[in-house]
């Protein structure tokens, strides 16, 4: 294979601005590796980078997260072989594509028994869940979690991961087939928040108390909301902005029941190679007992992701949306 097709942006800006190149391939060179997609996931941080929220150096690739088969190493490349099964989420762009060449050290080995499309699907989105629940905050068994978003794809996953793990997950989603899908998954609770006041149900589920911990990637729309809905103590874990960015934050609102405020990334708690394999292993160990599974909701072709990317961002999908090259 001397050359992939590939999804790049020259310019930042709406679904028009994708494009299906045809990229040269190299052989790989030290710590780095030739992997060919069977599957590849689609993500909201794609989305973020084509339109100019995440400002990108430009051009430049899209996608972040796929599975394949590594057709080459390069030198110092120990923990894969040609003929591997593999997969990935990495804060180097270009998943996007037929086959690249890449840094092996977010590369990790795919068991036979996950399928590419899972493992595709599951990736970033499943590791991301990882670091909200085991890396963030300490969680124990029977707190309560507010959870935003939890038809998407991290949030079926964080459904799931709750209900495994004995955390009482409090789910809002934007419509009652979304409520009952997050229901499904392992929410102890569902908010429709387009008919309910998701704050003040909030409050009835847990007496006035409040929760522990809330996880959410709307950003702008419900910022405000969560931080009346966290107990004395709380963690509010602000990781995404499908509504827009979060406005400043006077931290003196924070003062008067000492809350908290972090806005992780996942690609930090992954930099490390020791620790994303190891978090990867935790992920596919929840895979493999059936303790997880993947929705895939969607499937498109790799020429049409500018359709692909416009029924995620218009939130017409539940579950994971998977890119076939």
């Amino acid at each position: 294979m001397t050359g992939a097709r590939t999804v790049i942006i020259r310019e930042q800006g709406g679904p028009e601005v994708l494009r299906l190149e045809t990229l040269p391939l190299r052989d790989p060179g030290e710590g780095e590796i030739l992997i060919r997609h069977h599957a590849i996931g689609l993500n909201f941080i794609d989305i973020y980078q084509r339109s100019g929220l995440y400002r990108m150096p430009l051009p430049t690739p899209l996608g972040l997260e796929a599975a394949g088969v590594v057709e080459a190493v390069g030198p110092g490349v120990t923990h894969l072989r040609p003929g591997d099964r593999a997969a990935y989420a990495t804060a180097e762009p270009g998943a996007l594509s037929e086959a690249r060449v890449m840094k092996a050290a977010q590369v990790v080995p795919l068991p036979d028994a996950i399928p590419f499309e899972t493992a595709a699907a599951a990736m970033l989105k499943g590791l991301t869940v990882n670091y909200l629940f085991r890396r963030t905050v300490p969680i124990a068994r029977g707190e309560r979690v507010l959870f935003h978003a939890a038809a998407g794809g991290v949030g079926l996953i964080a459904c799931q991961w709750a209900r495994d793990e004995g955390v009482e997950l409090i789910a809002t989603a934007g419509s009652d087939e979304k409520c009952a899908l997050a229901l499904e998954h392992g929410a102890a609770h569902a908010i429709n928040y387009r008919r309910e006041d998701w704050v003040a149900r909030v409050g009835a589920i847990t007496g006035g108390a409040g929760v522990g911990v809330v996880m959410d990637s709307v950003g702008a729309d419900t910022f405000d909301g969560s931080l009346s809905c966290l107990a004395p103590l709380g963690m509010m874990i602000s990781f995404g902005n499908a509504s827009g960015p979060v406005p400043p934050v006077d931290l003196l609102r924070l003062s008067a029941r000492s809350l908290k405020i972090t806005r992780p990334t996942i690609f930090t708690h992954i930099a490390d190679p020791d620790t994303c394999r190891a978090m990867a292993g935790e992920l596919f160990d929840k895979l493999l007992s059936g303790a997880v599974t993947m929705r895939i909701d969607r499937t498109f072709p790799l020429a049409e992701i500018a359709r692909a990317q416009e029924a995620l961002a218009a939130r017409r999908t539940t579950g994971s949306t998977v890119i076939l090259p």
